[in-house]
C-alpha cells in the first residue's frame, strides 16, 4: 500500500468515476485501475462495484468505510513529510510548575507564538526537581520553577517575585491585616509552596495541628474554595501571582499577612545547550506580562529601565490594586504579636519576626 494508491482511491471516491479521477490526477485510466486492484488485493476486499456500461463508480460497504482510513493515512503522511522540513531550532521546549502554568504562562505563550509565525512550542508541567533534570538533559530549553536547588549543568536565575497573601471567602471576620496567631490551622487549605514557606509554617503553627486539607494542585484549591456550605471559614496562603486571579474568578478576599512568609520567587532554569534567540524572545514576553501585573515584580536582567525590576521602587501593595474584588485594606498600626497559633506563645526574647538563622533551631517547636 503506497501513498499513491491512497491518493488514487480518494480521487475515484470524490470524482465518482475512474475516468474523472484519471483526468484530475493527470494519469491514464489503466493506471488508475491498476492502483485500485493493487489496493483491493492488499486489503483482501473489493472497494468498488464494477459493471459493464456503468458510467459512475459505486463504492462497496468496505469502500465507504475505507474512506475514513484513507483520509487519516493521508493526514499522517502529510505530517510525516513536515517532520523532515521542520526547523527544530525554531521550536522552544518550555516546562514549569503547576502554579506558573495555570496563573502566568498562558498570555506569555500566546505572545511568544504570535511574535513570529515561524516559531514552534512544546510545553510540559513538571515539579521543580524534575525540571532540573529535563533541562540538564536538553529535553527542556527553559523552565520556570519555585524550588531552587544546585545542579552543575543548569543555571538558575531569579525571574520574578510575588508577595504571599491570605485568601479567604467574603464575609470572613478577620481584619484587613492578619497575624499568623489569629489563624486557626484546622481551617487551612494548605499547599507546600517552597522550603522557605514550609519553615515559616513550622515556626508559627504547631506540628500537631492538622489542616483541613493538604493539596498539591491549584485546581483543587479553587474547587474547595467553591464549596460554600460548611467551608466558608476556610483560608489559604498563596503567592499574589495565584491569589489575584483566583480572587477575581471566585470573588474571594485577599488580606495582608503581618509577620508573613518570605516572598515567593519563581526561578528560570537554563541548560548547557541554549537556543539564545528563542529564549530571549520568551523571556521578553515573560517580562512584559510580569510588568503588566501590579502584584508581580520582575527580577530578570533584561527588564527595561523604568520597568518594575528588582531595583525599582516598590509598587502599591497587592490589596490596594484589586478592583471589583472583595478585598480588605490593611488596618491599624502594628502591635506586638499575640500568642503563637497552636503553640505555647511567642518565643522568649522574640518580639519581632525572627532572623532566618532561628528557623533551624525552632523548626521542631
Amino acid at each position: 500500500m503506497t501513498q499513491q494508491d491512497i491518493q488514487v482511491f480518494l480521487a475515484v471516491a470524490r470524482a465518482g468515476s475512474i475516468s474523472a479521477a484519471a483526468q484530475a490526477l493527470y494519469i491514464t485510466q489503466p493506471a488508475v485501475s491498476r492502483h485500485l486492484r493493487g489496493l483491493e488485493e492488499e486489503l483482501g476486499c473489493p472497494l468498488l462495484r464494477r459493471g459493464r456500461g456503468q458510467r459512475r463508480t459505486e463504492l462497496t460497504d468496505q469502500g465507504r468505510d475505507f474512506i475514513r482510513v484513507a483520509e487519516k493515512w493521508q493526514l499522517l503522511w502529510q505530517e510525516a513529510r513536515e517532520v523532515a522540513g521542520r526547523d527544530r531550532d525554531q521550536i522552544l521546549h518550555v516546562a514549569s510548575v503547576g502554579s506558573v502554568c495555570s496563573y502566568l504562562l498562558p498570555p506569555v505563550l500566546r505572545a511568544f507564538l504570535e511574535g513570529d509565525r515561524g516559531r514552534g512550542l512544546t510545553f510540559h508541567n513538571y515539579h521543580s526537581r524534575e525540571a532540573y533534570e529535563y533541562v540538564a538533559q536538553g529535553l527542556a530549553d527553559i523552565a520556570l520553577i519555585s524550588d531552587h536547588m544546585y545542579h552543575p549543568q543548569v543555571e538558575t536565575l531569579p525571574a520574578l517575585r510575588s508577595e504571599m497573601v491570605l485568601l479567604t471567602r467574603p464575609g470572613c471576620p478577620l481584619p484587613g491585616t492578619v497575624h499568623p496567631a489569629m489563624l486557626d490551622p484546622a481551617r487551612e487549605l494548605r499547599l507546600p509552596w517552597n522550603p522557605e514557606y514550609d519553615l515559616w509554617h513550622a515556626f508559627w503553627f504547631s506540628a500537631a495541628a492538622a489542616p483541613r486539607a493538604v493539596l498539591d494542585q491549584m485546581s483543587l484549591l479553587e474547587e474547595l474554595f467553591g464549596w460554600q456550605e460548611g467551608w466558608a471559614d476556610s483560608w489559604a496562603i498563596a503567592p499574589a501571582m495565584v491569589a489575584v486571579p483566583m480572587a477575581q474568578k471566585h470573588r474571594l478576599s485577599i488580606r495582608r499577612l503581618e509577620k508573613g512568609p518570605p516572598e515567593a520567587i519563581i526561578y528560570c532554569l537554563l541548560g548547557p545547550r541554549r537556543k539564545s534567540g528563542l529564549i530571549q524572545a520568551f523571556l521578553s514576553c515573560l517580562t512584559q506580562e510580569v510588568n503588566r501585573r501590579p502584584e508581580l515584580r520582575s527580577l530578570l536582567p533584561l527588564a527595561r529601565k523604568g520597568a518594575r525590576g528588582s531595583d525599582a521602587p516598590p509598587g502599591p501593595p497587592v490589596w490596594s490594586m484589586l478592583t471589583g474584588i472583595s478585598c480588605s485594606p490593611p488596618g491599624g498600626r502594628r502591635t506586638a504579636p499575640p500568642a503563637r497559633a497552636g503553640g505555647t506563645g511567642t518565643p522568649r526574647g522574640q518580639s519581632t519576626w525572627p532572623r532566618w538563622d532561628t528557623f533551624s533551631r525552632r523548626r521542631s517547636t
